[in-house]
């Protein structure tokens, strides 16, 4: 029995969009067919709000295919599946030859059918009574149990073939990245803000990140670092521009210049204006930070309202409800918490004050950037800004 194999992906939340779903879709299948092409050529096709990947040549990594597939941010579902004529012998046939491993050293089964063809002269109970007749033939070992078997073949008729499959895995999810737009993270190297990136990007948006270095007091390490979490990132966002910020003469300024506890907050008033200067300059239309509210001294609602004063387009901080517990779970998940616990300071960990004001006046804070020169070092931050382009680990 020959057969061919593809990658079976099921559309999520897309399918829900109304007369600009076309648009989401064509963002959804460039989005796959970039995280696809290392690994050869691919006949990519969406019908019936599930996407079809087909290997075009001998020797296609299916293994690497569906792990990379899996984490394209817009799929709900995945599966390797065997596509086969849309004929009853085909359809038997192919069950047992797709799935005989699973089935060898399975105890017990059960057929779901669906059919999306109702032209296709049998019904979904006659393919199911039909094919579990012919693997209990084809595997006399096999008992059937409805409710908790230990293999479920699925059979879906469609409008060009019929595609026979074992149970499916979820997908990574979300929106097609691209199609609500690009915005800047502030990324640093703790576990917060590479979470906030990923669920970002996860609605949608296509990335781009701003760090901050302050070196001798941050380390080349530190900033590795960062780049290790990006690509992490980047497994399911696609490649990612990062703009590493010089920002040591900025803090020295502050520390020499303004109230100790107010250091914090002017800190991240002046990281908020040039990642603005830079999210403006590379098109995009909102910042993301990975602050939740409470946390820490500069993440109180006050210290929040100052920080957002200074910039005009929308902050998104998509970990502003979550406890710490939820955000090591989901760093967990995308795999960067083991980076992010390494022990390399970045900017936002040195020049910390004793005692930083949680509930700081506008006022106060203006008065102290009076003390500064913010345009200089603005500008020479700004000039000596390095651009990189990280990918994922799986290219």
């Amino acid at each position: 029995m020959t057969f061919d194999e593809v990658l079976l992906l099921k559309v999520g939340e897309t399918i829900l969009k109304g007369q600009n779903r076309r648009s989401f879709e064509e963002q959804l299948l460039k989005n796959l067919r970039r995280a696809l092409s290392p690994l050869g050529d691919w006949k990519i096709t969406i019908a019936q709000s599930a996407v079809q990947a087909l290997p075009c040549g001998e020797g296609a990594d299916m293994d690497a295919a569906f792990a990379r597939a899996r984490r394209v941010f817009g799929f709900a579902g995945a599966t390797r599946a065997a596509r086969v004529p849309k004929e009853m012998p085909a359809i038997l046939a192919g069950c047992a030859a797709y799935l005989r491993q699973e089935l060898t050293f399975a105890h017990t089964f059960k057929c779901e059918a669906k059919r999306s063809d109702k032209t296709f002269p049998f019904r979904s109970p006659q393919l199911c009574e039909q094919a579990g007749e012919s693997l209990l033939q084809e595997f006399p070992h096999l008992k059937v149990d409805v409710r908790q078997p230990d293999v479920t073949v699925y059979i879906e008729v469609r409008e060009q073939h019929a595609f026979l499959h074992a149970d499916q895995a979820r997908g990574a999810g979300g929106l097609p990245v691209g199609s609500a737009g690009d915005a800047a993270v502030l990324i640093s190297g703790g576990i917060d803000s590479p979470v906030a990136a990923w669920m970002m990007a996860r609605r949608g948006l296509r990335l781009m990140a701003v760090h901050f270095a302050s070196p001798p007091y941050t380390s080349e390490r530190a900033e590795e670092k960062v780049h290790r979490l990006l690509s992490k990132v980047a497994n399911y966002a696609g490649r990612i521009r990062l703009f590493v910020v010089p920002f040591t003469e900025y803090q020295e300024q502050i520390r020499e210049r303004c109230p100790e506890e107010l250091a914090t907050l002017l800190m991240r008033r002046g990281m908020m204006r040039i990642a603005q200067t830079l999210a403006l300059r590379e098109n995009c239309g909102a910042l993301i930070t990975g602050e939740s509210l409470g946390q820490v001294a500069s993440q109180t609602m006050q210290a929040l309202a100052c920080t957002d004063s200074v910039t005009t387009l929308p902050v998104f901080r998509p970990l502003i409800g979550t406890d710490k517990d939820e955000t090591v779970a989901l760093a967990r998940k995308i795999g960067t918490f083991e980076l992010s616990i390494l022990p390399y300071e970045d900017c936002c960990t040195v020049f910390t004050p004793r005692h930083p004001r949680t509930k700081p006046k506008p006022a106060a804070l203006e008065a102290a950037e009076a003390k500064l020169e913010l345009e200089p070092l603005m500008a020479r931050a700004l000039e000596h800004t390095v651009l990189h382009a990280i990918d994922g680990e799986n290219r």
